[in-house]
């Protein structure tokens, strides 16, 4: 009878049979107690400092006041540990103007790790994101994540091992990505339905796609306008673990730069090497997982208006990732070959050609030495792949800089 009494009793309460949650010292419940009264109570030239040391927080830190600025010592002296963390998904949730964030870092969030919505002039400097067991399909999503937001400046930072993208811009305009480093990530860096973008000197290895330009549908903004420059894109060639059903799931392992969709995108100067699928891909929205779904009105699944020119590319398309694509390397190019450094899935918009070619503005447009480029043949699923050079040979005028203007 005593037995019963103790399982019925076991089975109302909350959590039997598992371990408790870890217990926080006092030091972290004070700290932790002080610092959301400090994001709540922030107004405009507040200064929110974290000092050195790691700081064991339970509960996201919502901020939503303008003006404000969170700094620690470094992103490897002041860092905000998420670890055991029981309430929120992000680690960091803001919504307001004129924020910056420096020198801390956020690991292991149960969600995103630094998520900033519809803010306007947004800084994030020397911040580190980071999963500290490394990749796992468990991750938060996004680690630097500004959405619908104007005048983004990334810099110095680092992601490392979100399942999703490690620094990501969505549907946000007049971005600079620079200086920062991501691996260990799906997407290392992704500029997605944003306008007017550079992203310059950055490092993305070690994640299965290294930068990836998106215009995606059913999203508020169409992108267009994309600057990526003088980066070290090299060795990306992680398995792929995002979750089942979104747009980087369908992001072949070994995948250096990927533009999908986007009208206006230049590509330059750039050190790109040893992704095993390719150097850089040029996509339509037919050729991702969302294919059979109709794009939505005023939405243009066509890559145009690419220029791709003055890189420097070494090794890569040895060992690109599915059966499909290594099929298609054997047969072109023996098991010893590899795949050019420009792959291009040959969807065409048959309604904007003119006299069987697109526009001269809109043309896709390699000017890279010898640099040729596989037309896969992605409509016919790779039926009739063919290496093309002289067809893509072509110039585009320079985009302009993306400018963070003036508050």
């Amino acid at each position: 009878m005593r037995k019963l009494i103790m399982l019925v009793l076991c089975a109302l309460a909350t959590g039997c049979g598992k371990e408790p949650p870890p217990q926080k010292s006092g030091d972290d419940a004070a700290f932790e107690k002080a610092l959301q009264q400090q994001f709540l109570d922030a107004k405009p030239g507040t200064v929110i400092d974290i000092p050195p040391g790691k700081h064991m927080l339970q509960r996201v830190l919502t901020l939503r006041a303008n003006g404000v600025t969170v700094r620690g010592a470094g992103s490897d002296k002041s860092v905000l540990s998420f670890k055991n963390q029981i309430s929120g998904p992000e680690g960091m949730l803001v919504y307001g103007n004129d924020f910056v964030i420096e020198h801390l870092a956020i690991e292991d969030s149960k969600g995103d790790g630094l998520k900033i919505n519809d803010g306007t002039n947004v800084t994030v400097r020397d911040v580190r994101v980071e999963w500290t067991a490394g990749p796992s399909k468990d991750n938060g999503a996004y680690g630097i994540y500004p959405v619908k937001c104007k005048n983004v400046l990334v810099e110095d930072s680092a992601s490392i091992g979100a399942r999703d993208a490690g620094i990501y811009v969505g549907q946000s305009q007049n971005v600079v990505v620079r200086r920062n480093r991501a691996e260990k990530n799906v997407a290392g860096i992704e500029i997605e339905n944003s306008i007017r973008a550079d992203v310059y000197e950055n490092t993305a290895t070690d994640n299965t796609g290294g930068i990836l330009v998106f215009n995606m549908p059913d999203l508020t903004q169409h992108g267009e306008h994309a600057r990526v420059f003088k980066n070290k894109v090299f060795a990306n060639n992680l398995g792929n673990f995002a979750a089942k059903g979104t747009a980087v799931a369908s992001v072949p392992a070994g995948s250096g730069i990927i533009v999908t969709s986007n009208p206006k995108v230049e590509i330059f100067d750039n050190d790109i090497a040893d992704n095993r699928t390719a150097n850089i891909i040029v996509a339509s929205y037919f050729i991702t997982n969302f294919a059979d779904k109709k794009p939505t009105e005023g939405y243009d699944p066509y890559p145009k208006s690419i220029y791709i020119h003055d890189n420097r590319f070494t090794g890569g398309g040895d060992a690109p990732d599915g059966l499909d694509w290594k099929a298609l390397k054997v047969s072109m190019f023996g098991i010893g070959g590899h795949f050019p450094d420009v792959l291009w899935d040959g969807y065409v918009d048959t309604k904007s050609l003119v006299d069987g070619q697109y526009p001269a503005e809109q043309r896709i447009c390699v000017k890279n030495g010898d640099v040729e480029v596989l037309d896969v043949d992605g409509p016919n699923k790779f039926a009739n792949p063919k290496v093309m050079k002289d067809e893509f040979h072509c110039e585009l005028p320079p985009l302009a800089a993306a400018e963070l203007k003036a508050p």
